[in-house]
């Protein structure tokens, strides 16, 4: 391994840990999720885990495509800002949807002043049945995985096609999957301590509109990253 490719792995591990660390949508929506949905800590890590390598993952192969075709950069970065656009304007959208149905479902409580949450499942249309055995299969994980493929991980591009440019594919290769270790390994460690955190705090008359603010914050991380570029 020469020295570049051992200078530019490092770097890409701070970009990584930075990236991961200033944008919000790479673990608000999980935390949030994981808490309104009332997930076990394994299914949080293992959604999260997904939706990380799915994200760092869709990034590697269009690098990899467009470097094969012989793409410039300039052209695979716009595709990335492309992508990244429609990626927050998916979190918006699914924060805001998700955030109405928490205010549906708070209307819907009985008259003993508790949510009746059998018909709540019934009629929340947030899962799908499975075609042979009947089992539910919550639809959330799937939304965020579909959204978190779609969206981008532009430091990623110029670090794959650098090394790979000057070193061969190994190098880029190399410089990619550590990147990808610290984004994922960062997300993982952010989403798992939060989730911790919010089981201490004393929330539980807050509990009920868990949906609405798990929506509305999800909306506010599309906001940020769409209008402040987060």
């Amino acid at each position: 391994m020469t020295t570049d490719i051992t200078i530019l792995t490092f770097n890409a591990m701070a970009v990584a840990f930075i990236h991961t660390v200033i944008g919000p949508d790479h673990y608000v929506p999980f935390i949030v999720m994981s808490k309104a949905r009332n997930w076990s800590f394994m299914r949080t890590a293992m959604i999260t885990l997904a939706c990380g390598i799915g994200h760092v993952a869709s990034s590697v192969i269009l690098g990899m495509a467009g470097f094969a075709v012989g793409a410039s950069l300039r052209h695979l970065e716009w595709i990335e800002s492309f992508r990244g656009g429609i990626a927050a304007w998916a979190l918006i959208i699914f924060g805001a949807l998700y955030a109405a149905w928490g205010l549906w479902r708070l209307k819907r409580k009985g008259p003993d002043g508790h949510s009746h949450d059998h018909l709540i499942r019934l009629h929340s249309h947030d899962h799908i049945h499975d075609p042979k055995t009947g089992a539910e299969i919550s639809l959330t994980p799937w939304i965020l995985f579909a959204i978190f493929v779609f969206g981008p991980c532009e430091p990623l591009i110029p670090l794959f096609i650098y090394p790979a440019a000057t070193s061969g594919w190994a190098g880029a290769w190399l410089v990619s999957a550590a990147f990808a270790v610290v984004t994922v390994a960062s997300m993982m460690v952010l989403v798992l301590a939060a989730r911790f955190g919010l089981e201490w705090l004393p929330a539980r008359r807050l509990a009920r509109y868990n949906h609405v603010f798990a929506g509305g914050t999800i909306a506010i991380a599309g906001l940020m990253i769409q209008f402040l570029g987060l």
